[in-house]
């Protein structure tokens, strides 16, 4: 009997402004998760991409891609199972450039699953709901529960640059990443059947 490859779990910085949370935030949840071992994860930063405002010429659902950039994104997307957005709030809203790199591609999120990390004044909970109205229309499922991070209570200074998650998080992180690995084994099937 053979066994399936680990399940591949993408946790995506989505923020690319100087002075951004999302890879700090990104990476302490990469050292919480690899912790388990049901899965494999791996930060995936969207300022490694570079990814200008859409180019393409064809829309991404026809996967015409004919941009190197587009390509890369698309073959790193591709190699993921599922995902962990990690996203600040931005005018009630998810980054700019997390929407974009989101509206590249199209195939390439089908059938697969995410759960959110957010942050903000305000926990960054508007920035998931929009999240998951567009997510949905790429045929992404998404997890109930999620991580909310407060500007002023899990960020700390003069202009809130200490991250100090508080240590209830990691349940939360817990329950999140449960759901991400079920869903995302569940959804496997889908895209093997």
């Amino acid at each position: 009997m053979s066994h399936a490859a680990p399940l591949r779990v993408a946790i995506i910085a989505g923020s690319t402004r100087p002075g951004r949370k999302a890879d700090t935030v990104a990476r302490w949840i990469h050292s919480l998760a690899e912790r388990r071992d049901d899965a494999v994860f791996e930060v995936v930063d969207l300022a490694d991409h570079g990814l200008p405002l859409i180019d393409e010429p064809v829309p991404p659902m026809a996967g015409m891609y004919n941009k190197p950039h587009t390509q890369k994104w698309a073959a790193t997307i591709a190699s993921f199972d599922a995902f962990v957005f990690v996203t600040p709030e931005y005018n009630h809203s998810t980054s700019g450039a997390l929407k974009n790199a989101i509206d590249y591609l199209f195939a390439e999120w089908n059938d697969k699953v995410a759960g959110f990390v957010s942050y903000g004044f305000n926990s960054g909970f508007r920035a998931v709901e929009h999240l998951r109205l567009v997510l949905s229309e790429l045929k992404v499922a998404t997890v109930r529960s999620s991580v909310a991070l407060t500007i002023g209570e899990d960020f700390t200074g003069q202009t809130y640059t200490e991250f100090t998650p508080r240590d209830t998080h990691e349940t939360y992180v817990t329950a999140m990443l449960d759901e991400v690995v079920t869903w995302g084994t569940a959804l496997r099937t889908v895209r093997q059947g």
